[in-house]
């Protein structure tokens, strides 16, 4: 018992420790030249979303903890809105058609949105409200039930 007691202190222990300084209230701008060169913003996202949360993820082509969670944002983008930033990527557009990735990117190449939003490592995720307020934010690999909990959270609870 004091073992699982300990584990779960060190998990979020290390949760608090990689999330702290990460925006909260009100969500930082976000916006940038689309993988298909048409402007996208969480502005935007946030108005064709109805009211409904957003799902904002920073992730790089270079990242084997990014690839190893592609599918589980795939499918979180079926149903609810995504947008994501791949920051200080290379061949963005090469990595999501052999994937088979469709959300919505933004090239982020110097790293000036993700240093707005104070990432320091990827992947990062944030679920940002219906009123544009940062709820959660998670970084490292994140499972698809454990986003869609977070995503479920904000929208019945805002």
């Amino acid at each position: 018992m004091l073992e699982a007691f300990l584990i779960i202190a060190v998990v979020i222990a290390v949760q608090l420790w990689q999330t702290r300084g990460l925006p909260a209230g009100p969500a930082p701008a976000l916006a940038g030249t689309g993988i298909d060169g048409k402007a996208l913003s969480l502005t935007e996202t946030l108005r064709t979303a109805n009211g409904k949360p957003v799902l904002v993820v920073f992730w790089a082509t270079w990242c084997p903890v990014c690839e190893a969670e592609d599918g589980n944002i795939q499918s979180i983008s079926r149903d609810r809105p995504v947008l994501s930033v791949a920051m200080q990527s290379e061949g963005i557009a090469k990595h999501l058609r052999e994937r088979e990735l469709t959300f919505a990117t933004i090239d982020d190449r110097d790293a000036a949105l993700s240093a707005a939003w104070n990432v320091r490592g990827v992947p990062s995720h944030f679920v940002v409200d219906g009123s544009g307020k940062v709820r959660f934010g998670v970084v490292g690999y994140a499972t698809t039930w454990g986003l869609r909990a977070r995503l479920w959270w904000a929208e019945k609870f805002p």
